[in-house]
């Protein structure tokens, strides 16, 4: 099965929006990394995207100045946190939350929603292959 991910590191946080219950975490790009079955290796991809929480609500801790390089953090659905990344696809309805960090800042962008899913913009660019050494 090939996989793909957000490798929150390096990504551009380039706007959080709140409309109306809808906050919305933009990444301009986003970098990707696909896994192809049957392969060591994996290539690095970039996409503009926005990780959108329904029904959620921005956590105040400061205010961030946008864009801003992501340093990492955690991204949630439900049961399961993704540490350091965001698997593609990702749709899920049930409690949501992201703690992003962003580099040179010791401030986090902080949501807690009742759903979270991935907007994609336009195909992804290839930008390297990634060879295991």
């Amino acid at each position: 099965m090939d996989l793909t991910s957000i490798e929150l590191s390096g990504s551009i946080i380039a706007d959080v929006q709140v409309l109306d219950e809808e906050v919305r975490v933009r990444f301009e790009p986003a970098y990707l990394i696909k896994t192809m079955t049957g392969s060591d290796e994996r290539t690095r991809w970039r996409q503009n995207i926005d990780l959108i929480f329904e029904n959620g609500e921005l956590l105040e801790g400061g205010t961030i100045d946008l864009p801003a390089t992501c340093a990492g953090g955690d991204v949630g659905e439900n049961i399961y946190t993704y540490r350091d990344m965001i698997p593609i696809p990702l749709e899920s309805r049930g409690q949501a939350h992201c703690n992003l960090r962003v580099e040179g800042s010791p401030l986090c962008i902080q949501v807690q929603a009742e759903g979270v899913r991935l907007a994609r913009e336009g195909m992804p660019r290839y930008i390297e292959h990634l060879r295991n050494s």
